[in-house]
């Protein structure tokens, strides 16, 4: 039986969206060389093709490694049947708020509502360890801002991230960034919070399928936290917590800083405290997040002078790390 033969302008568009996702899984190439290359060549296919040469300019005599095409179609086809969207910078269905960021990643992957990426949202993070009022106050301000319209966004990780989702999913949507890969949950027995979130949100990583997740991957998960989200509620974050490596990239995006005060004899709340003693708005209602909120994300509130500015040089490799602030003023 003769196979079926896809209109040219259709082959033409999955052409492109291999040699993007190709592109942005090549060896060294990360989000900023990314963009760059596609800046000079034009194309993705033009910057593979001279990524050799490029390789062998710099004085390497190896090139690097490039998946093939038929790793990268076998990718796209998982995703397509577990019903997964790949969404590449620049294209339409790109989350514009995320774009914004430097380091942009090249590509997503989604499960769920896409265009819930896009919507006008808000993170809330915190600790994995928090105390039974920290759960209580993150589920209820999720399901607050959740039912005045915004996008509840957040990393399914236990304690306040799964309080928040818990929460928002009982008034509208929420927005799950995760890790590793769309079909490895984490934590495992977060699966279902995982499916429900798709079923009437979105899941969304920059990893490949079949990633599981590492203690590397979670910075760069969230940068996309903060890059989603007009704002950055923190809820319960020690002094050195993932939680304030969000905070820290939200105020470097421009976006807003929130914290909830906590007990300064629990050391689980000493970050979050130190946030709003830096200049974050103290938040203990829906009201203190709605009423500090940029009415347009373009025009106003992403352009600020960040909160913090680093003590000491900047990572010479241009890593995310945790970093230690002081304030501008």
């Amino acid at each position: 039986m003769r196979r079926r033969q896809r209109p040219q302008g259709q082959r033409n568009i999955q052409q492109d969206m291999r040699d993007h996702l190709r592109l942005a899984r090549t060896e060294g190439v990360g989000p900023v060389a990314y963009r760059r290359l596609l800046i000079r060549f034009g194309n993705p296919a033009a910057a593979l093709d001279a990524l050799p040469g490029l390789a062998r300019a710099g004085g390497r005599t190896a090139a690097p490694f490039i998946p093939p095409e038929a790793e990268v179609e076998r990718e796209l086809e998982r995703l397509d049947r577990m019903g997964g969207h790949l969404l590449v910078a620049g294209q339409p269905g790109y989350p514009p708020l995320l774009a914004l960021l430097d380091d942009a990643p090249p590509v997503v992957a989604a499960l769920g509502d896409v265009a819930r990426l896009s919507d006008r949202g808000v993170a809330l993070v915190g600790g994995r360890n928090a105390s039974a009022n920290g759960q209580r106050v993150a589920e209820s301000l999720a399901e607050e801002m959740a039912a005045a319209g915004l996008i509840v966004i957040s990393g399914l990780a236990r304690g306040v991230d799964a309080a928040a989702h818990e929460g928002a999913l009982r008034m509208g949507h929420t927005v799950a960034v995760v890790a590793g890969g769309l079909d490895t949950p984490y934590p495992p027995e977060h699966a279902d919070l995982q499916r429900r979130i798709a079923e009437c949100g979105a899941v969304v990583t920059e990893a490949p399928l079949g990633t599981a997740p590492q203690p590397r991957h979670f910075p760069r998960r969230n940068r996309i936290i903060a890059g989603l989200a007009l704002g950055v509620v923190v809820v319960e974050a020690a002094m050195r917590s993932g939680s304030l490596i969000t905070a820290r990239l939200a105020q470097e995006a421009g976006r807003e800083l929130f914290a909830v005060p906590g007990s300064p004899l629990d050391p689980r709340t000493q970050g979050s405290n130190d946030l709003i003693r830096q200049g974050a708005h103290l938040t203990e209602r829906v009201d203190d997040v709605l009423a500090n909120l940029p009415d347009h994300p373009f025009r106003q509130g992403l352009a600020r002078d960040p909160l913090f500015v680093r003590e000491g040089p900047p990572s010479l490799t241009g890593s995310i790390r945790p970093t230690r602030y002081r304030p501008r003023h």
